[in-house]
């Protein structure tokens, strides 16, 4: 291992490949918190703009304990306004023009409405980078419609894959359409960065919504339909593509994850099995044929695990060299010797949980590494410094406190609006 890779390295407190990018976050839940979380791991200075009763994360709460705010917000600022003040724009306008990205996610057209089109930001920025964050887009016929990942997630086509034929379709567990999009728009602002910095080009607007990448990572299955005309069942945990793929119940009740998609691998699997005969048996000699036949496989392959343990199983064909693992709760993921070596969590100190766990910065940069270099902000907590940034004066601040602009939080996350 790469001794410069290990987190007690990158997690202390770098600046990271991103350090002097200035980042006006406006968005909420998960998509553009993703986004500008990863942002600020790689040492961006994100300034989150929050509403009075704060960023609808912060009310998801185990325990008592704000752990999607903690894990999202980590690396930001807080500043929280009230963004029904007229005060409000004139104040979003000129922090935007110390900027070099802002991120909303707004129902189309809201932006607008506020006096903040993106025209009007880039008149004041022009080398700003624009990110509207949204279910649809920012056009088309369901543009205005609110676009939580659930319903992307039905829309997209991908809760039709998922689940087993005879069952309702299965929408997933976590939030995969927000988090593919958020990702995809690190790399939007990446390319949209170079073309200012590197290119000479001038800012622009990155139309970010849900549906476009989650519907990307479905990969051909429109081109699959247009050749055929027919739309495939689900198949559970079976794939179309490649034979033998699927999960197989041990002996002591555990789960094993087996999949054999290359020719070689598939010899490999017979052989481990004791079932060299099946190499050159038509019903299973190509990829095409065991496809058709995978029941069958299933039926071969479930009939060995099931005479062994989940740790059995796992050894016998890791010697073989056949690509199988266990499938993990997260519990398990917590005690095995590879997270733990590896550091894929990240312990961090915690005034409400002693340690709160969150995923650590990835990728891994070897010389420009990222880091988790502060907690998630309370509501409002840096209200004075990033407003004294663009020259308001503790005098004009006190006032906008008390006509309500700006709030602070006190013990207990209530909002205050006069001290």
């Amino acid at each position: 291992m790469t001794e410069g890779l290990k987190r007690r390295d990158y997690a202390g407190g770098a600046q990271g490949p991103l350090n002097g990018l200035r980042v006006l976050d406006l968005s909420r839940l998960v998509a553009g918190n993703t986004l500008t979380q990863m942002l600020g791991d790689y040492g961006a200075e994100v300034i989150k703009v929050e509403p009075p009763e704060g960023d609808t994360l912060r009310a998801w709460k185990v325990k008592g304990i704000e752990t999607n705010w903690k894990i999202f917000a980590r690396n930001k600022k807080s500043l929280a306004v009230d963004f029904r003040k007229p005060q409000t724009n004139g104040l979003l306008l000129k922090l935007a023009s110390s900027c070099a990205i802002f991120v909303e996610s707004f129902r189309p057209g809201t932006l607008e409405k506020m006096g903040l089109a993106p025209d009007v930001l880039l008149a004041a920025n022009p080398r700003l980078i624009v990110v509207r964050i949204s279910g649809w887009g920012q056009e088309g016929p369901y543009s205005h419609r609110p676009g939580f990942g659930t319903l992307v997630e039905g829309m997209s086509g991908f809760a039709s894959m998922n689940g087993f034929d005879d069952r309702e379709p299965v929408l997933p567990p976590m939030y995969l359409a927000d988090t593919i999009a958020g990702l995809t728009g690190v790399g939007a602002v990446m390319m949209a960065l170079r073309a200012v910095e590197v290119n000479g080009g001038k800012g622009q607007v990155i139309d970010l919504p849900l549906l476009d990448p989650l519907f990307n990572a479905l990969g051909p299955q429109a081109a699959n339909y247009r050749l055929t005309g027919t739309i495939k069942p689900r198949t559970g945990s079976r794939s179309t593509n490649a034979a033998p793929r699927n999960v197989y119940k041990t002996r002591d009740g555990g789960w094993v994850c087996l999949s054999a998609s290359t020719q070689g691998m598939t010899e490999r699997l017979f052989r481990a099995i004791g079932r060299a005969d099946l190499i050159d048996n038509p019903r299973y000699r190509t990829n095409a044929d065991r496809v058709e036949h995978a029941a069958e496989l299933d039926a071969i392959i479930g009939a060995f695990v099931a005479e062994r343990t989940l740790a059995e199983t796992v050894a016998f064909f890791d010697k073989a060299e056949v690509t199988i693992g266990p499938v993990y709760d997260v519990g398990q993921i917590l005690n095995d010797p590879h997270f733990v070596e590896r550091e894929i969590l990240a312990d961090y100190p915690d005034e409400e949980a002693g340690q709160f766990a969150m995923h650590a910065v990835t990728p891994r940069l070897s010389g420009t590494p990222g880091s988790i270099r502060s907690r998630a902000p309370r509501l409002g907590e840096h209200n004075r410094e990033v407003l004294a940034g663009i020259g308001i004066s503790d005098g004009d601040y006190q006032t906008m406190l008390t006509q309500g602009v700006v709030v602070e939080a006190v013990q207990g996350g209530r909002a205050r609006k006069a001290s």
